[in-house]
C-alpha cells in the first residue's frame, strides 16, 4: 500500500495532547504527529507502553500516568503537561475500551464504569484545554468515534451507546466554541487491525466477513486512522467542524 504520508507545516512545533496513546490507534497518532514536529503529551494508565513508544519518538514530548476515570487526576495531568510543554494547540480525545458484554448481564454499576471509561473524560479534557485555546484564538479538537453503532453492532451495547454519545459532544461543542475559531470533529473508525484486536477477536473467518462488507479489499491499518486526525488537526482543515470523517473502508 501506499505510505508516503503528507506533512502539514502549521503542525511544526504544535502541542499535541492524545488520551490513551501509548498503543493501538492511540500510539500511531502520536508518532504521526511527532513525524510532523509536533510536542506531544501522552495521558495513559500503561507507563510501560508509553515510555516504550515514547523512546521511539524524535522530538518534544511529556507523559502522564492517569486513570481517566479519575477526572480530578485528568485535570492535573492537564495542567502539568502544559507546564512541560506548552498548552494545547490540538487535543485528540481517543482513550476507549471496546470490551464485549451480553446485554443481559449488565448492571447500573458496570455501565457507569462503561461511561466513564469511554465518553466522560472526553468532556473534562475538552474543558480542561478549552480556556487556553480560546485565549490563543483557535485550536483543533479531535474525537474518537466509532462505526459498530452506524453498522447496528451487537454484543457491546454500552459501548455503542457511549460512542454514539461522541457524535452529539462534538457537534455541541463544535457549536459553543467555534466562535473561538476552535474545531471540533469525530473521526470513525471501522474494524482497525490494532494488536489488541487481532489478539482477542480477528479470526480468519471474521476478517473475510469484514472485509466483504467494505468497498476496498483490504483490512484496515491503525496509521490510516491516524492520517485522518492529523489532517483534521492541520490548517488544511480550517473549515471543517461539527463533523464525522469516516475511516472505514466504506463499510456496509
Amino acid at each position: 500500500m501506499l505510505r508516503d504520508f503528507a506533512t502539514y507545516p502549521s503542525l511544526t512545533g504544535k502541542t499535541v495532547f492524545v488520551t490513551g496513546g501509548a498503543n493501538g490507534i492511540g500510539a500511531e497518532i502520536v508518532r504521526a504527529f511527532d513525524a510532523q514536529g509536533a510536542k506531544v503529551g501522552l495521558i495513559d494508565r500503561d507507563r510501560v507502553k508509553a515510555e516504550a513508544l515514547l523512546a521511539e519518538l524524535d522530538g518534544p514530548h511529556a507523559f502522564a500516568e492517569v486513570d481517566l476515570r479519575d477526572i480530578p487526576a485528568l485535570q492535573s495531568a492537564m495542567v502539568d503537561l502544559a507546564d512541560d510543554l506548552g498548552a494545547a494547540d490540538v487535543l485528540v480525545n481517543n482513550a476507549a475500551h471496546d470490551d464485549r458484554h451480553d446485554w443481559q448481564d449488565v448492571t447500573p454499576e458496570y455501565w457507569d464504569e462503561r461511561m466513564a471509561t469511554n465518553i466522560r473524560h472526553f468532556f473534562f479534557a475538552i474543558q480542561s484545554v478549552a480556556p487556553a485555546m480560546i485565549k490563543a484564538g483557535g485550536g483543533a479538537i479531535v474525537n474518537l468515534g466509532s462505526n459498530s453503532w452506524w453498522e447496528a453492532g451487537g454484543g457491546f451495547p454500552a459501548y455503542t451507546t457511549s460512542k454514539a454519545a461522541v457524535h452529539g459532544l462534538t457537534r455541541t461543542m463544535a457549536r459553543d466554541l467555534g466562535g473561538h475559531r476552535i474545531r471540533v470533529n469525530t473521526v470513525v473508525p471501522g474494524w482497525i487491525m490494532t494488536e489488541r484486536q487481532k489478539d482477542l477477536w480477528v479470526t480468519p473467518e471474521a476478517l473475510e466477513k469484514q472485509v466483504d462488507r467494505q468497498c476496498l479489499p483490504d483490512p484496515i491499518d491503525p496509521v490510516y486512522v491516524a492520517r485522518m486526525v492529523v489532517f483534521l488537526s492541520s490548517d488544511d482543515a480550517a473549515m471543517c467542524s461539527a463533523n464525522n470523517f469516516m475511516v472505514e473502508a466504506g463499510s456496509i
